[in-house]
Parts: C-alpha cells; structure tokens; sequence
C-alpha cells in the first residue's frame, strides 16, 4: 500500500503541475456546458415562407397571418407569380411554398372543401420535415376554426368532435435543455476519463519514464491503480462542476437522489478509465491514442442516444448501443434528473456498467507488460 500511496502522490504533482489538464478539468466544462445547449436544439423556428396568393380574399390573408403570428414561420414573399417564390427557395431565401389557388374562398363555401399546395426545400431534411409538420398542424387548426364558426349554418352539418387534453409528464414546459444538459454533462466526464488517461500513459512511453518504471519492483496492479484513481477523481469534479453549472446556469435540479449519480459515475469512471488504460496499453504515441479516443468517442455520442433516442434506431445501430457504456450512463442522468427514478429503476443498467468496468480493466492489467 506504502507503493501505491508514493505512486498517487507522483501522479496528483504530475496533474497539477500541468496547466493544460486543470484548464481541461476546470474550464472546458464550464464553457461546453454553456455553448452546447444553446447551440444544440432541435426546435425549428423561424422557418422561412413563400406565400403565393391566387384569390387575395380574406380568408387567405387571415390564413396567413394565422401562420405568421405562431412565432415558427417568417414570411419573405407574398406574391401572385409562381417564379418569384421558386427563386426565393434557389437563394436560400424561402423554406417552404404555400400555394392558395385562385377562388379558393369560393370553392371552400360551395364544396366544403379547397386544396393547398405545399413545396418543401428538402435539402434540411429535418428542417424541412419539421417545417412542414409546423405548417400543415397550424392549417388543420384553421380549418378547425372556421369550420366552428361556419356550424350555424344550415347546409354545414353538425359532426361530433373530439377534445382532447394532455399533460407533460417530467418535462412540464417541453425544455429542450432539460433533455440536452444532463448528456452533455455524461459526454464531458467521459472525454476526461478516456482521454486523459490515454494521453497521460502514452506521454511516460515517449519521454522515456515507463521504462524506469518497468525496472522497479512496482507490480503492474498497483501501477494501473496508480494511474486510475486520480482521473477518477477529476472525473468526479467534472461531473460536480456540471450539476453546479446545470444548476446556476439552467436551473436544472435533479429530482431524484443526487447520490445516485455518484454511485453511477463511480462504477462508469472505472469503465471508462479501463478503456483509456486499455487504448493507451496498444498505442505507442499520443497522437495514436487521441486517434483512437477520438473514434470511439465519436460511436459514444453518435449511438449513444444523446441526440437521437436509441429506439429510433435501426435494430444493428442498437445492437451497438448496448456495448456503449455512455448511452447507458446518458440514461441513467436523465432518469434520476427529470423523473426522480431510485435505485430500483437504475439498478439494471448499474449491473451492465459493473460487467464493463471488471472487462475492460481486467483486459487492460493483462494487457500491460513489464519490460526490463
């Protein structure tokens, strides 16, 4: 024990007589916690549309600004010509057409009914996708609307109707940051844990101290521990300095037990830790580590569901998942912010993160070799 307290020692001096790992630690999560949300955000607004006006009655110009004041919808041409709005979508100046055909008051009067063309700049696709469900919802309510008002009359026959209410369960006022803030949080720890230790390894192979070390009678155990605990600790700061920032920034408190995040990083640390003491066992230089992290840190957050939900996925995208150790921990931080989930809820994925910490950890110590 006396040999792996010297060998913490030597590694906390390394650490803080490094600027750049404490600005890594202190400063990054603080400003990646702050530009990510606001940066990453799904909600489309401020879509851009083309009007084209066949019938300039007033039912169509009320239609419009029924779709201008939503918030979602900017106009940027209301004309009678086909061609000015198709050279507003070439220059990336309209998202979408609404086309209202001429006499279509009149048609709707007589048969109950009139068409409405919509042309969609698919490019965005998922601009354009959301765009066009923005604008086809706020039709429906049009028309819904109108028809309310046009029952009294005789020749429109009184339909039943259904109203429905809903609630928003965890998520009451549909936050997009109350979603996004607490995986970015999971990704931060992540890239300090299998990042740093990566590098902090593969930085003694190539100034030449892993070879004094593999001449001493350090057994490998406590040299893997010995590299392992202090990044688990600065993993432990950065997941505090997240909730503090989620909290004072976002007013993000998490419902559930706070100690149940603690109890979760700390068995994903050690798998994390595992990998980057795994990667750094086969790399020789840092820039072959960075490579290596930088890939697998790219599969952790593309399938790790912290923008796109695992269920939406093919089934081979999550068969990967479940070898991802981040998609589990983004998770977990979600279920014990925004629900309130105990023990018992997070207990599963809390065995999985178990299995991967012995594995990966397991594999790195017989992984390393002492050479004289």
């Amino acid at each position: 024990m006396r040999v792996l307290r010297f060998l913490l020692e030597k590694e906390f001096r390394q650490i803080f007589r490094d600027p750049a790992i404490l600005r890594l630690m202190l400063i990054m999560p603080v400003i990646q916690l702050i530009l990510l949300p606001l940066a990453a955000n799904y909600e489309v607004k401020d879509v851009l549309i083309a009007v084209i006006d066949h019938d300039h009655s007033t039912l169509s110009r009320r239609m419009v600004e029924k779709i201008t004041s939503s918030g979602y919808f900017t106009l940027t041409g209301y004309t009678s010509r086909n061609e000015e709005a198709l050279n507003l979508v070439e220059k990336d100046k309209a998202d979408i057409i609404l086309e209202i055909p001429a006499h279509f008051e009149a048609t709707l009067l007589r048969e109950e009914e009139a068409p409405l063309m919509l042309s969609v700049n698919a490019v965005n696709g998922t601009r354009a996708n959301l765009g066009a469900g923005y604008l086809t919802s706020i039709l429906q309510s049009f028309n819904q609307q109108i028809r309310q008002q046009w029952l009294r009359l005789p020749r429109m026959p009184d339909q039943p109707q259904i109203e429905v209410t809903y609630t928003n369960w965890f998520n009451p006022l549909m936050n997009y940051r109350q979603f996004m803030v607490p995986g970015i949080i999971v990704i931060l720890v992540t890239m300090v844990g299998s990042f740093l230790t990566a590098l902090n390894i593969v930085k003694e192979k190539e100034v030449g101290t892993m070879e004094q070390i593999n001449v001493t009678p350090v057994k490998k155990q406590y040299f893997i521990l010995g590299k392992l605990i202090p990044f688990w600790v600065m993993g432990q700061i950065v997941l505090t300095i997240g909730l503090v920032v989620a909290r004072i920034v976002y007013g993000i408190i998490p419902v559930g037990n706070i100690g149940l995040l603690y109890l979760f990083s700390s068995v994903f640390l050690l798998a994390i830790l595992g990998l980057g003491l795994l990667i750094s066992t086969y790399a020789q230089t840092q820039q072959q580590a960075m490579l290596i992290a930088f890939f697998l840190m790219m599969i952790f957050i593309l399938l790790g569901g912290l923008y796109t939900p695992v269920e939406s996925m093919p089934p081979w995208a999550q068969t990967i998942t479940r070898f991802n150790p981040v998609s589990y921990f983004i998770e977990v931080v979600r279920m014990v912010v925004m629900k309130g989930s105990g023990f018992s809820d997070i207990s599963r994925q809390l065995g999985i993160m178990g299995v991967f910490a012995v594995v990966l950890n397991v594999w790195a110590i017989l992984n390393y070799h002492k050479r004289a």
